[in-house]
This record gives structure tokens, C-alpha cells and sequence, in this order.
């Protein structure tokens, strides 16, 4: 049954994924795809928001940076996959390199 805009929100009965430094780099990846207009969002739809991306890559390259040599090898390695990666596909989409939000 839909729900109405005003009507209360129901108790999920999934339970919620682990809290890790990796299921966090996970999230903003996921996050960035959904900007770069590559996966949908929550609700179903597709939309492509480059400002969003370019943000949340490089809140990615900043986490890299401030964490460098205090990160398990998995997590250094999933870190640097998703920065490079999600990089290459924010040019590819964009047509252009990611600009330095951060400063």
C-alpha cells in the first residue's frame, strides 16, 4: 500500500548494515554514482547532479589523504579503487576533470 507524504513513517524490519569504515566508503561511493546519474536513487529514479559528484569524490580524495598509513590494507585498497574509479567516471560522464571542491 502507498504511503501518503504526511503519513508517519513505518519500522523497517531490515536491520541496518554494519558499521565499518569500509560499509562508510561504500555509502559515499554509492552515493557518487547516484549523482553521476549511473545508478538510481532510493526512490527509484535517475538523476545526475555533477556538483553532488565532483563533492562527494572529493570528500572521498580528502578521507584518502587524512587517512593515509591508518587504514587496514582492504580498506586502503578499497579507498583507492573507489577515488580512481569513481574519478575516470565523473570524467567520462562530466567530459571534463573533477574539480577541487574542498578548497
Amino acid at each position: 500500500m502507498p504511503t501518503s507524504p504526511s503519513a508517519p513513517a513505518q519500522p523497517s524490519d531490515r536491520k541496518p548494515p554494519p558499521c565499518s569504515f569500509s560499509q562508510f566508503l561504500v555509502s559515499l561511493g554509492s552515493s557518487a554514482m547516484v549523482h553521476l546519474g549511473e545508478a538510481q536513487d532510493p526512490d527509484g529514479g535517475a538523476h545526475k547532479d555533477l556538483a553532488l559528484a565532483a563533492h562527494t569524490l572529493n570528500l572521498l580524495s580528502l578521507l584518502r589523504a587524512k587517512t593515509r598509513g591508518n587504514l587496514d590494507a582492504d580498506e586502503a585498497r578499497l579507498l583507492d579503487a573507489l577515488v580512481d574509479e569513481l574519478g575516470q567516471k565523473y570524467e567520462a560522464v562530466a567530459g571534463h576533470p573533477l574539480p577541487d571542491t574542498c578548497s
